[in-house]
This record gives C-alpha cells, sequence and structure tokens, in this order.
C-alpha cells in the first residue's frame, strides 16, 4: 500500500473567520494511492473530532489508521482505484499548525494565544490544498461527525470543485444539547489547576485531569445505551484489573482507561478549538435557511445516519436531506442500525461498506 506522510508549508497565510489571520501555516497530510493521468479520482477524507491524518494501514508508530476499515486496499474507499488524501486540521495536535505550534512573532508556544478556527477555515485551507497538489476537484469528499459538517460545507463552498459527498453521522449544525455537553468537557479542562489560561506548555505542566474528564464525558455521548448494556451492564470490575481503586463498574474502568489514555496524547488547547468549531458550525449560514445555502449545490449527496446515535441523530441527517431534495440535489438517505452509537461510522458493515462503494461507483 502506498502511503505517504508530508508536511505542507502555505506562506501564503489564511484569513480565518474569527477576524484573525495566520501569515503562515502548515498542514500534516497523509494520501494514499495515486492519482490518476486525468486526475479524475481524487478523495478528501475529513476527520472527525478526535482523528487526523492518519486514515488506514499503519503508521512508524504501528498505529492502525482510525478509518482503516473503510478506507484501504479492496475496501470501501478503495486505495486501488483512487487517490486518497487527509489532513490534520488546523488547531490539530497531530502535526499540522495550532496551539502547539511556535509563535513566530513570539517564539513561543501559540497556547491559548492560537485563533479560533471554524468548519469554513478548515475547508478554505483544504481548498488551498486541492490547489497545491494541482488536482483541479476531489472526486468525493466524506467524513463522519465533524467530518461530515466538512463534507457538506465543501459542497456549499466550492460547488465547482466536488463531484459527489458523503455526510455521516453529522448534522447541519449541533443541537443546544451537543453544544451544552461540549461545555461542560471545556469547562472541565478550564478548571484543571494545570491549565494556566491554556499556557501550560511554558509552565511544563499538562492539564491531564480536565481532558481525562472531558473524554470520559464525550464517550459516553459516542457509545449507545444499548452498545453500553450489552458490553458492561451492571457487572463489576475485577479487583485485578482496575485501573482505579476507587472504581466499582466495568463501565467505570473503562472510561477511567480511555480516559487516561486520551489525556496522554491530545492536546487540551486543540481540544477546546476542535469543539468550539463544531459548535459554531451552522450550514444554513447568516440566512438561517439550510434551502437558501444549497442552491448552488451541484454535488450528490450520500446521507448516512445510525439508529442508535444520539448525539447526531438520524433526524439530523433528514434535515438535509429535505433541503436537498427543495433544490433537485441527486442525494440518497439512509439509516442503519449501527451497533456502536456515534462511532458507529468508524465501523464497516457488509451494508454500509457496500453503500459507499456503490455512491462512489454511481
Amino acid at each position: 500500500m502506498k502511503i505517504k506522510t508530508e508536511l505542507i508549508n502555505f506562506p501564503e497565510g489564511l484569513d480565518l473567520d474569527s477576524g484573525d489571520r495566520l501569515d503562515s501555516f502548515e498542514l500534516m497530510v497523509e494520501s494514499y494511492g495515486e492519482l490518476n493521468e486525468s486526475k479524475t479520482n481524487a478523495i478528501l477524507v475529513c476527520h472527525a473530532f478526535s482523528g487526523n491524518h492518519h486514515v488506514s494501514g499503519e503508521n512508524s508508530e504501528r498505529e492502525t489508521g482510525w478509518w482503516d476499515e473503510i478506507v484501504g486496499p479492496n475496501k470501501a474507499i478503495d486505495i486501488n482505484k483512487y487517490y486518497v488524501v487527509c489532513c490534520n486540521n488546523l488547531g490539530g495536535c497531530s502535526g499540522s499548525s495550532g496551539p502547539k505550534s511556535i509563535n513566530p512573532s513570539t517564539k513561543k508556544a501559540y497556547g491559548g494565544n492560537f485563533p479560533l478556527v471554524s468548519v469554513s477555515d478548515w475547508v478554505n485551507s483544504q481548498k488551498m490544498l486541492l490547489d497545491k497538489l494541482d488536482i483541479p476537484f476531489w472526486s468525493f469528499v466524506v467524513g463522519g461527525s465533524l467530518g461530515g459538517m466538512q463534507a457538506l460545507q465543501w459542497s456549499i463552498a466550492y460547488p465547482d470543485k466536488v463531484k459527489k459527498v458523503g455526510i455521516f453521522a453529522a448534522a447541519a449544525r449541533s443541537s443546544t444539547q451537543n453544544i451544552a455537553m461540549n461545555e461542560v468537557a471545556r469547562e472541565s479542562i478550564r478548571k484543571d489547576q494545570n491549565f494556566h489560561n491554556g499556557n501550560y506548555i511554558e509552565h511544563d505542566v499538562i492539564p491531564k485531569n480536565g481532558i481525562k474528564t472531558a473524554r470520559m464525558l464525550g464517550h459516553i455521548t459516542y457509545l449507545s445505551e444499548r452498545h453500553m448494556d450489552l458490553r458492561f451492564g451492571r457487572k463489576f470490575q475485577d479487583d485485578n484489573s482496575k485501573v482505579d481503586h476507587e472504581v466499582d463498574f466495568e463501565v467505570e474502568n473503562y472510561l477511567q482507561y480511555k480516559g487516561d489514555k486520551f489525556s496522554e496524547i491530545f492536546d487540551a488547547n486543540t481540544y477546546i478549538l476542535m469543539t468550539k468549531a463544531m459548535d459554531g458550525y451552522d450550514a444554513a449560514g447568516v440566512s438561517g435557511k439550510l434551502d437558501r445555502s444549497l442552491k448552488k449545490v451541484t454535488a450528490q449527496f450520500l446521507i448516512i445516519g445510525f439508529y442508535s446515535d444520539w448525539l447526531y441523530p438520524p433526524e439530523r441527517g433528514k434535515e438535509i436531506q429535505i433541503a436537498a431534495m427543495n433544490n433537485n440535489i441527486k442525494s440518497s438517505y439512509v439509516v442503519l442500525e449501527g451497533e456502536h452509537g456515534h462511532d458507529s461510522f468508524l465501523f464497516a458493515s457488509d451494508k454500509y461498506a457496500k453503500i459507499i462503494e456503490k455512491f462512489i461507483q454511481s
């Protein structure tokens, strides 16, 4: 499998939605497969909140890509046929310019001073990447959750640069409950004694407890109640395998373990930036009407929801489908069972994989 990982510099910079400007920035990009001679087989994969550029296969640290069940040789998104690209979003912590990067004006890490970024900013930076790669258009832009928001925004912002979009387990905007959950997560980080107003790198500490708590809360929203009942029930954790002596139940042990692992690899400021971008996105734009914002869309839509997803339930995808139909956009709306709640978009099933494959080929 041909994989290329590179850090690409954009010295021209980018004006952000917030009114701030990055005079230059870098994107960590991973690509799979080969671009054909006509440059018509390029696919952009947009990562979700905690994802990054590493989509498929094993990297040098022997970590498996976050969408390995869907992207790879002879999989739903077949890299034997398509040239697949994914970048770590601006504000991320996996190589792209973000809070851990050095601010050229201060020679210190940006920390809490890295500017707010939006879904539109990410799409604009990905458009710059498209131009840098000298590709005329994406044949398919796809993502789940926050990645699905980016796919939707691509169809709105650059209708002549994308042929098809895949919007999985996503919404045109976050609900009030989504925003509330994210604010609780952010507050747990901000209240950590090691946060230091976002400048913890200067103090050589990590707000580990805050990140851990935020991730534990997030994990509850990613899993379905049925899945949690089937997997854990009210079973007690074996004393010999407890990650914390205070836990009693298996589900507590699981959340403690997941939160602890995440706190070791993910940046707290990035957590705040990413959730803020998710909360702030509204595909309806200034008009407040989704129908109106989709008027110039020419791409075909594949919208997939999952019955077990209560973070972005199927009704959110249905709203996008109705707006698409009102604009005579060729679109397909499918709801699948999904055994993993919101995270179901990450896991392949025969039906799920076949729907994606057929849509790309259609």
